[in-house]
């Protein structure tokens, strides 16, 4: 990849200086990306995606299903082959294939037995561009057969004697699970002396009384068809013998000396080996020419049976097996040898290729012994294939050049040995396409200013284009520096600035055309705190308030979030939330811990932390214990070489009864100042018989302790100096180990004064190789803890004693511990190193093991090298970043997590032992799909009217691939709050923007959002949003007050029902305002007018002609509470500003809606008038058109 800028040639017409950034790539062939889009116009040879196993074993009870699917472009059609011909399905009616699919049905479910399906299958899926082909797939069904009828004569034997009871199950498909039970189903207790052959037979290294019984029963377990098969019981009687002759072990199994096993690399090896005798041998293992593995070496069976798992060439080898008792012991040498089945070094992949392109196909495979490969080109072998000018075999190797379309096949290797083989597909598609760039157009990025900005242009073509970018910043410099441009055509800003901001223009190039696309770059201010929550210690039942200032971006909404201990705040009214305080009232113990600020915005994020401290008003003082004063009068009597008795006189306990007392001594002689702890004693006791080593001066003193704590100690009493004596112990922590190659140092813990038992304290150091004849070398020091041998061999055992002695003697013979001279770096790199890439983040690596002799020292594990890999013009500016796994032991394939999806990988693999590493293998090159996408960087709704809703959003932050699609999923909420049916829209992966038509009005949607690529769904983001109301409002003041806008909903007012009840409702009004005129007439009159405007009711006020308000509006559910936010005043009223609130943010309460020129559509009604004060009505009587209003 190379990286330049191209020069200034001409001013362009609209007086821009462009700045181009250029991509050079070469490679041998491309990937098709998966694009949906792409793939339907690019023509592709047949891939096989599913078939069945190679050993199908079926289920003669079910119908077989051998599976078979491919795709390609045009989709293939299939047949199949059994036994090696041509299986005409249409002659057979029990056989059918699935529609576009080459999966077979047979039918034996109704007729038909599956053994008449028995054979060799194999699926051919072929298009215009080639053929590929399926596995050999060998169908048998599974067996459960019935066991012989047979006669079991009863046994008798006497007590000490050997039994083998036979099971010899029958052979079924796949072979039984054997397993012993007795009549009442409950398993036959085993142990060291009865236990299960691998061959199913029961095995007792001598039989007891206790096992006499007459239902020993051998079953046989077939999990395929789930049956279980038993045999005939087997009765056994043990005669009790006075005396039972011990007798040293011999083999039951396996006979002789010495046998052979064979085993496949990747299976289990499992070597048994039961011995009989009495007592009851006990089995040991050990590997002749080695050491077993420890991480894959597992004993089962009472240690008869030794498996190692996932078994390779490096453990064929002499195993021994060592049966031992008290008599004597034997042994028998298992000869193991590992063969393999061919596996892949490296397998072919797709080639695309443009016309007159040259590449190659490597079929790569090993195994024991070496595979041979042979090459097929649309399923035919390739040396009676068509002949084509543009290939040429060499080995395991295809070499393609100057192909042309007519080059296209699918080519098969096939790599196979006596113990399996391999099939791999593998075409050669040659297309001529002109570029594509498949990143949406003018996709925004937003980044904060000072982070990595990655601008996205996804691209194809053949042949493989290159890509240039343009910025259009007027007047910018471009340098070479700041930008990175991948292989993937992203270009990254490293360091984006403010001035980054800007369109950038993404320009794909081949010899048959051009594509271009803009992007759109803004950077960002980032989010911080100005002013950080501080520490505070507070008194219980008080006030703290923490203050956190936040500046962000302008154009960015910043959400603070206050956490207490990185949770949530406690759901407590004394804790408030404003602006830029958290506020906390009433502060108890519990409200003690970490307080934090943390600040979001969609694109970062900051936080800080604080601690609240909450301590307790002053006690009062309670009443004065404390510990005891020190005892006294010390005395020592009884003085003997080994022992002496102190006796005391207790201090005064201070009200605190006396618990213990607490005896110390120094060793005036080699510790002088030094106390350490001698013995305790109870509370009660003055007087201690204390144990004494030789050659200490002795001095004690004594402390007493009670429930307070513990007292001073005592003066210290009379010295006693004991007699010497030779040491009683040796050095301990003996080790040997090499600081350099050619020494080993020996080292050890000396012994202190105290244990030197007397005067001249010197060590006797011994040593000598474990694996020769030679006699032990002794050097005697003193005053030290380590000695050095030189000239030593490099990584040789050695066996090593260390000795103390003084002037009276020697200590008792040390043992002898086993060391190793000084390590070397190892010689050889790991073999054979190989990446199966599992999925997105996960790669497994395995490698063949380092021989032993090569490691030259403690093997401590592999290590495993591994990083991204990079342009070579990021290797000349900057450091490439490996990262480091360590696997301990022998183990020979590891997992790297943690891995970024759509990358490209690098990893060697190394050795390690005390000394270092050794060298690398070489450099292994893998890459990683696609992963699944982050949810969309955000989703709001705009736009909203009576039947649609307008949704934008951001792409996700980390694609991890190609978007393929976005799916939008939402669903009405009721006024209930309960979800309706769910609806699901797929959307185009180049939107950002959607709108939803014929939405029903005054209805709140939920919204679920997610992107998809190849690998699956990614997270979702969800968002609610209502569309407007649907309700006649009232004009402006200058169209005329009191006339309704018409309504979107049918009009009632024509139908007849609804007339009928209007007038039924106004001759109703009618009657009511007769008899409210005829009782005025009886009442009275008064100046009510004169009455109303003097006492105006605040409640009744009419609309103001001149502004157009309202002075009080009504609705029937103002009973229901509005959400947090909105609140209404006491005096019912509706302030102007409350109700645009409630009506925009919630849209219930009141059925309203906003005009177009936002102008309020709605229907409001007067309160009910008062009751009569006194007898005395209204002047005014209600009108018949304002109780019509009411009513509606």
């Amino acid at each position: 990849m190379q990286l330049k800028i191209m020069p200034k040639k001409k001013r362009l017409p609209a007086g821009r200086v462009p700045l181009i950034l250029f991509l050079c790539q070469m490679i041998s062939a491309l990937e098709v990306p998966l694009d949906p889009k792409l793939l339907e116009d690019l023509v592709q040879p047949p891939t096989i995606t599913q078939q069945s196993p190679k050993d199908y074993i079926v289920d003669p009870r079910e119908n077989i299903v051998i599976q078979c699917e491919a795709k390609g472009k045009p989709p293939p059609s299939f047949s199949w082959t059994r036994n090696g011909t041509h299986f005409d399905i249409d002659k057979d009616p029990l056989v059918t294939m699935r529609p576009g699919s080459g999966t077979l049905v047979i039918n034996i479910m109704s007729e038909g037995k599956a053994e008449t399906y028995e054979g060799i299958y194999q699926c051919t899926a072929r298009n215009e561009r080639g053929a590929a082909i399926s596995n050999n797939i060998v169908i048998r069904p599974s067996r459960s057969p019935l066991w012989t009828k047979e006669k079991l004569e009863p046994i008798t034997l006497q007590n000490g004697q050997p039994l083998v009871l036979p099971c010899r199950p029958p052979v079924g498909l796949p072979p039984a699970i054997i397993f012993w039970m007795d009549n009442s189903f409950q398993r036959l207790p085993q142990s060291e002396r009865v236990s299960q052959g691998l061959n199913g037979d029961l095995y007792f290294s001598n039989v007891l009384p206790e096992d006499t019984r007459e239902d020993y029963i051998c079953y046989a377990r077939f999990n395929h068809t789930q049956t279980i098969q038993q045999k005939q019981p087997i009765s056994l009687k043990v005669i009790s013998a006075k005396s039972s002759r011990e007798r040293p072990p011999t083999f039951l199994t396996p006979e002789g000396n010495a046998s052979h096993k064979e085993e496949l690399r990747g299976n289990v090896l499992s070597l048994e080996c039961i011995a009989e005798g009495l007592p009851t041998p006990i089995i040991y293992w050990i590997k002749e020419d080695g050491i077993l593995p420890t991480n894959r070496t597992f004993y089962r069976n009472f240690k008869k049976t030794l498996q190692i798992i996932q078994v390779s060439e490096s453990d064929s080898g002499n195993y021994q097996c060592i049966a031992k008792n008290a008599l004597g012991a034997i042994h028998h040498t298992i000869s193991v040898t590992v063969k393999a089945a061919p596996y892949w070094i490296m397998a072919p992949r797709n080639l695309v290729l443009s016309p007159g392109e040259d590449g190659t196909l490597i079929c790569r495979a090993y195994g024991n012994p070496k595979p041979r490969i042979s090459w097929l080109t649309n399923g035919v072998p390739i040396e009676i294939a068509p002949d084509d000018p543009s290939r040429r075999i060499d080995g395991d190797t295809i070499i393609f050049s100057n192909v042309q379309e007519r080059s296209s096949a699918v080519y098969q290797c096939n790599a196979s040995n006596e113990y399996g083989y391999l099939l791999a597909n593998a075409f050669v598609n040659v297309l001529a396409e002109p570029p594509r760039i498949l990143t949406s157009e003018n996709t925004l990025y937003q980044v904060i200013a000072n982070r990595p900005a990655f601008l996205d242009c996804a691209f194809f073509g053949s042949p493989l284009p290159t890509i240039e970018w343009f910025k259009g910043a007027k007047g910018s410099a471009l340098h070479e520096d700041i930008y990175v441009l991948h292989e993937n055509g992203t270009l990254e800003i490293p360091v984006a600035q403010k001035d980054s901001t800007g369109t950038y223009t993404c320009v794909a190039r081949n010899k048959l055309g051009i594509a271009k696309n803009e992007v759109h770059l803004e950077v960002k201010d980032p989010t911080r705190i100005l002013k950080q929550p501080e520490y505070a210690i507070v008194q219980r039942g008080s006030t703290v308030s923490f203050e956190c200032k936040v500046k962000h971006d302008h154009t960015l909404i910043a959400t603070v979030t206050w956490l207490k201990d990185n949770g949530a705040l406690p759901n407590d009214e004394r804790f408030t939330v404003d602006k830029d305080h958290l506020v906390v009232t009433d502060v108890r113990d519990d409200d003690g811990g970490t307080y934090t600020c943390a600040a979001n915005t969609t694109l970062d994020d900051v936080s800080a932390s604080a601690e609240l401290s909450v301590v307790a008003p002053t006690p009062t003082p309670a009443p004065i214990y404390d510990v005891p004063n020190p005892p006294f009068d010390l005395e020592l009597t009884n003085q003997l070489d080994k022992s002496v008795q102190l006796s005391w006189t207790p201090g005064d306990d201070n009200n605190s009864p006396i618990t213990k007392f607490v005896i110390e001594y120094e060793d005036a002689m080699h510790e002088a100042g030094l106390w350490h702890h001698q013995a305790e004693v109870s509370g009660t006791q003055t007087t201690a018989q204390l144990k004494l080593s030789p050659y200490v001066n002795y001095s004690f003193r004594v402390m007493a302790e009670n429930s307070i704590g513990r007292s001073l100690p005592s003066e210290g009493s009379e010295q006693y100096l004991t007699k010497a004596a030779e040491p009683d112990k040796n050095p301990t922590a003996v080790e040997g180990l090499g600081s350099e190659p050619d020494n080993l140092v020996i080292t050890w813990k000396p012994l202190n004064g105290f244990e030197s038992n007397g005067p001249g304290l010197q060590y006797r150091v011994s040593w000598r190789q474990r694996d020769g004849d030679d006699e032990w070398t002794s050097v005697v020091v003193a005053n030290v803890s380590k000695y050095i041998v030189s000239g030593t061999p490099t990584f040789v055992p050695y066996l090593i004693k260390v000795q103390a002695l003084n002037d009276v003697g020697f200590a008792p013979e040390p043992a002898v511990v086993m060391g190793h001279s000084g390590e070397d770096l190892p010689m050889v790199a790991p073999g054979n190193v190989h990446v199966n890439v599992l999925n997105s983040t996960l790669a497994e690596v395995q490698w063949d093991s380092v021989p032993l002799k090569s490691i030259r020292g403690h093997l401590q594990g592999y290590r495993i090298y591994y990083w991204k890999a990079q342009s070579p013009s990021q290797r000349n500016r900057r450091h490439v970043e490996k990262k480091i796994l360590t696997f301990q032991g022998s183990k020979t394939h590891g997992m790297l997590p943690g891995l970024e999806p759509f990358s490209h990988y690098s990893l060697n693999v190394r050795v390690v032992n005390g000394k270092g590493e050794g060298p690398a293998s070489p450099d292994r090159a893998f890459s990683t799909p696609e992963g699944v996408p982050s949810a969309p960087s955000s989703l709001k709704i705009v736009n909203p009217t009576l039947d649609s809703l307008t949704l934008e959003w951001d792409p996700p932050s980390h694609p991890n691939g190609v978007l393929t699609e976005y799916t939008l999923k939402y669903q009405p909420i009721n006024s209930t709050h309960e979800l309706g049916p769910l609806i699901d829209l797929k959307i185009p992966a180049n939107k950002t923007r959607w709108t939803l038509k014929n939405l029903n009005f005054s209805t709140r949607y939920k919204f679920y959002f997610y992107a998809q690529t190849s690998a699956g769904s990614g997270s979702q983001i969800t968002e609610e949003a209502i569309t407007t109301m649907d309700e006649a409002g009232i004009l402006p003041p200058d169209v005329g007050a009191g006339k309704a806008m018409a309504s979107r909903q049918v009009d009632i007012a024509t139908q007849g029902w609804f007339i009928g009840l209007m007038c039924a409702v106004a001759l109703l009004i009618l009657i009511l305002l007769i008899v409210c005129f005829i009782r005025r007439n009886k009442g009275g009159k008064y100046p009510v007018k004169e009455k109303e405007d003097a006492h105006a009711d605040p409640e009744i006020q009419p609309m103001k002609e001149d502004d157009g308000t309202f002075g009080e509006y009504s609705d029937a559910e103002d009973h229901k509470p509005l959400k947090k936010g909105s609140r209404t005043p006491s005096d019912r009223t509706v302030k102007k500003e409350d109700s645009d609130d409630s009506l925009v943010d919630y849209g219930e309460g009141v059925n309203g809606q906003f005009n177009e020129d936002g102008s309020f559509i709605g229907q409001y009604s007067g309160k009910k008038e008062k009751e009569p004060v006194e007898g005395n009505e209204s002047s005014e009587a209600p009108s018949p058109v304002n109780a019509m209003n009411s009513f509606v």
